[in-house]
């Protein structure tokens, strides 16, 4: 039987963690009591997820989004101290990945996305570790029907910032809250930037850039990665493993 210990530590050397300074820690935030035979992975790790996760019996949850973010209070208490509780009481050991996630080369955030996508070439921007990649469409699209082609296969209508008046070819893009690297994507000589989020500034910088901008939800942009990392980790250890989704309109 594997322990959530020894699962952290093949997904800490796995990922890379240590190479990335991040806004949370990496790896196991949460230890449960028990062998690991039953594998859930989510996208965070909210109430829900987590009983959702006992009622199906799972020894350990694996999410993008954990707890012990920078801008969190220390203490225990309320909501956060109610979630933790709550594994506690079950046993159940949370693993969370976040930037390391996002970047890893196969079973990251970015290339599940291309991938889903349909997106050629896709690679990081500059560096194995960056955030930011870029790929191409198997052809050029009209931003309408690349936004079409997008809520199709997301399930989900992302909010499309319209400005080329040519089909797109070259494409950038960052999963989650990644609108700010817009002006480095249109560095990249890309037709449109894809990313999480959105923000009131992203529109004109689209604008004034000259390329689309499609925001395509933190959620829906960030289901991937801990589906491919579980599935990975479920032939590699022998476990039992169930994606539970949490809808999520942001």
């Amino acid at each position: 039987m594997t322990s959530a210990v020894e699962l952290a530590d093949y997904c800490n050397l796995l990922l890379g963690v240590e190479r990335f300074t991040d806004y949370c820690p990496n790896g196991l935030q949460v230890e449960g009591d028990r062998p690991l035979r039953r594998l859930v992975t989510g996208v965070s790790a909210s109430q829900r997820l987590i009983d959702a996760a006992i009622e199906a019996e799972a020894d350990a949850l694996l999410v993008h989004h954990g707890f012990f973010w920078k801008s969190e209070a220390a203490p225990l208490t309320g909501l956060k101290g109610r979630r933790i509780a709550t594994l506690m009481r079950a046993g159940l050991s949370l693993l969370a990945y976040h930037l390391p996630l996002d970047a890893h080369p196969e079973l990251g955030n970015n290339r599940q996305l291309a991938d889903l996508l349909g997106l050629r070439q896709a690679r990081p921007g500059s560096g194995a570790d960056d955030l930011l990649w870029c790929g191409e469409l198997v052809e050029p699209l009209p931003g309408a029907a690349l936004a079409s082609h997008i809520a199709r296969l997301l399930e989900r209508e992302p909010l499309h910032i319209a400005v080329r008046t040519r089909p797109l070819s070259r494409i950038a893009w960052c999963t989650g809250a990644a609108q700010g690297a817009i002006e480095r994507a249109a560095a990249l000589g890309v037709d449109a930037y894809l990313s999480g989020e959105i923000s009131e500034p992203t529109v004109h910088l689209a604008r004034e850039l000259g390329i689309d901008y499609l925001a395509l939800g933190h959620h829906a942009s960030e289901r991937y990665g801990v589906q491919a990392l579980g599935a990975h980790l479920a032939a590699s250890f022998g476990l039992e493993h169930r994606y539970i989704e949490i809808d999520n309109p942001v």
